[in-house]
């Protein structure tokens, strides 16, 4: 087999002769440690009631100071973390994230089929860029992500780290607080207990009241969609058209167009718009759902600001 050889100043790619790269060949690696600094490797003492009291006061201490937020986002998945990505860059603004299951991310740890890569139509690249992912410019279309858990990682790692949000998985939104028809927070309760109120006596939930909900619980399925099937149930929005099929171009961007504040206090975005409007199914193409919770912390935020001059103009009558 003929190869050939193309060096740069901080690694060397060998190719064959139809151009497949085979080697990729770096500067020498030299280990900060050798096998042998492991064998004597001990930690620091604790006490087993220190591991328990640091877990349960650090997350008792969350609950409480979430107990009332700006914003609850129920559903973390690629649409979810993308709202709480822009609404977080405010330091003002406090955000709660729900998520029903252990692990965060929705169905963005892979791509179509349960193969590896994420495309994202452009402009949404720019939305990439701003996380700080990675891509391949693949086309003058659209980028691919080597692996959609790249991008799922890279957000949520620095998402997590900002001061102003707290996710709470393995936790449920049972139902809705709904105000003179404004909603107004939510109903929770562990997710385990959601799952087996039917196998138990009477489990009640807690609550978590907020300004702004934003629902982005995905496409129909075992909690898919529930915040709009909730406001559908007690008549605050039309009977639900349901998801079309499958039909990337007009999906995207109807996806995107049709996430808003659909009644006061409550934003809906990523694929559960398709269920509330009828939208076509789009696939394991991503970028609408990046948008979409970017554009639905746009609509949250625009909502933060009308109900605090509501407020402000409800204040200045009293005192009138």
């Amino acid at each position: 087999m003929s190869t050939s050889t193309v060096t740069s100043p901080a690694t060397t790619v060998t190719t064959s002769a139809n151009g497949d790269a085979v080697r990729l060949v770096g500067e020498e690696f030299i280990p900060a440690f050798s096998l042998e600094d492991f064998d004597d490797y001990k930690f620091k003492p604790i006490r087993e009631s220190q591991v328990n009291r640091e877990m349960v006061s650090r997350y008792m201490t969350d609950m409480l100071d979430y107990a009332e937020t700006d914003v609850i986002i129920v559903g973390c998945g690629s649409a979810g973390l993308s709202c709480a990505w822009e609404l977080t860059k405010d330091p003002n603004v406090k955000v709660a994230i729900i998520e029903q299951n252990v692990s965060p991310g929705g169905g963005c740890w892979l791509g179509g089929q349960l193969f590896s890569a994420m495309v994202v139509r452009k402009p949404a690249d720019a939305f990439l860029k701003d996380v700080g992912v990675p891509f391949d410019d693949a086309s003058e279309n659209y980028v691919v992500v080597k692996h959609a858990a790249l991008f799922t990682s890279t957000i949520m790692s620095k998402l997590l780290a900002r001061p102003n949000v707290k996710l709470f998985n393995a936790t449920a939104v049972e139902d809705l607080i709904v105000k003179d028809k404004k909603v107004a927070g939510v109903v929770t309760n562990w997710s385990l207990v959601t799952q087996n109120h039917d196998t138990q006596s009477c489990m009640d939930p807690n609550v978590m009241e907020c300004k702004v909900v934003v629902s982005g619980c995905g496409h129909d399925g075992p909690m898919g969609a529930s915040g709009v099937k909730r406001l559908e149930s007690i008549g605050l929005v039309e009977p639900l058209k349901g998801m079309h099929c499958l039909d990337m171009n007009s999906a995207e961007n109807d996806v995107v167009k049709y996430t808003r504040e659909v009644v006061p206090g409550m934003v809906v975005c990523g694929m559960e718009v398709s269920e509330l409007d009828g939208a076509p199914r789009m696939g394991p193409t991503f970028g609408a759902m990046l948008i979409s919770g970017q554009k639905a912390a746009y609509a949250a935020r625009a909502s933060l600001e009308r109900q605090s001059k509501q407020s402000g103009a409800e204040g200045q009558k009293v005192s009138a």
